[in-house]
């Protein structure tokens, strides 16, 4: 049974289509998806420079899933300067919150790519992120932005600030905007909504860039793979999204908390287990 187990899991396929369920399941939610990407490349045995690129090319899976479920809105904000005034604000606000992570990002890829995609560091972040989000659920924030088309140019870009944590892989980037959003006094569907549209641009701009620096991994051959996990990801992530956005106009963020917080301590215990071996003579 073990065997076959094992076997299974070695299957390219297989493999994609696990991954590509992953990173739909975890993208909008507030629990990392880069670093459960990274945690169940790692149990796979998938994590050469080939699966980098595959994570990175999935993201566009998900990517597409938002923009097809507020397609309407999309193509509102795709003509910008038409004439509702709501949509040139929203517009302006997503820029506004866009520019400090690309910015911060551009600056520190490779020093990030290099000393924190780690599985240390996303069980640490996991488990300070569970943390931080109770206490933000404990501050009751009064709510000044009720949705998101109320959302003032300075929040905003608060928000986008506070996306520069997500950077570090275990944070998550919906977790960071969210939170952030949540903090500057946005109810729970306002954060969650902008927290969407803003995974668009920040995340066709980092797929776009890393896809083009990760070009000479790819051959013809990768994409059956790369289009199971493409696909995958853009139907999980389609659900996922239905349903938190359900989920939060009715519930807390504790859930999620308590999860990251669980699941990252388990993992700071099984891999300090086997950094440390088995205790002998």
């Amino acid at each position: 049974m073990g065997e076959l187990v094992s076997e299974l899991l070695g299957n390219s396929y297989l493999q994609a289509t696990i991954l590509g369920l992953v990173e739909g399941a975890t993208e909008f939610i507030p629990v990392s998806s880069t670093g459960h990407l990274i945690l169940v490349g790692d149990w796979l045995g998938f994590n050469d420079e080939r699966a980098k690129t595959f994570d990175i090319f999935i993201q566009l899976g998900a990517i597409l899933a938002v923009a097809w479920l507020y397609r309407h809105r999309v193509a509102r904000l795709a003509r910008v300067w038409g004439e509702a005034p709501e949509d040139r604000r929203l517009a302006v606000n997503l820029l506004l919150a866009f520019v400090p992570a690309a910015a911060v990002g551009f600056l520190t890829h490779h020093w990030i790519k290099a000393y924190l995609f780690t599985p240390w560091v996303v069980a640490t972040a996991l488990v300070l992120g569970g943390v931080a989000i109770l206490a933000i659920e404990a501050l009751q924030v009064r709510l000044r932005v009720p949705t998101m088309d109320d959302i003032p140019p300075r929040t905003a870009l608060g928000i986008g600030v506070a996306q520069c944590l997500s950077l570090v892989p275990g944070v998550s980037r919906s977790g960071a905007t969210i939170m952030g959003g949540l903090i500057l006094g946005l109810s729970r569907t306002a954060a969650t909504e902008f927290s969407f549209f803003l995974a668009i641009p920040i995340m066709l701009a980092a797929t776009t860039f890393d896809l083009a620096k990760s070009q000479s991994a790819l051959s013809p051959a990768d994409l059956p793979l790369f289009a199971v996990g493409f696909v995958t990801s853009f139907f999980s992530a389609l659900l996922v999204v239905k349903l938190f956005v359900r989920y939060v106009s009715h519930h807390s963020f504790a859930a999620f908390a308590w999860y990251r917080i669980i699941f990252g301590a388990l993992l700071l215990g099984y891999y300090y287990s086997q950094s440390t071996g088995p205790v002998t003579g």
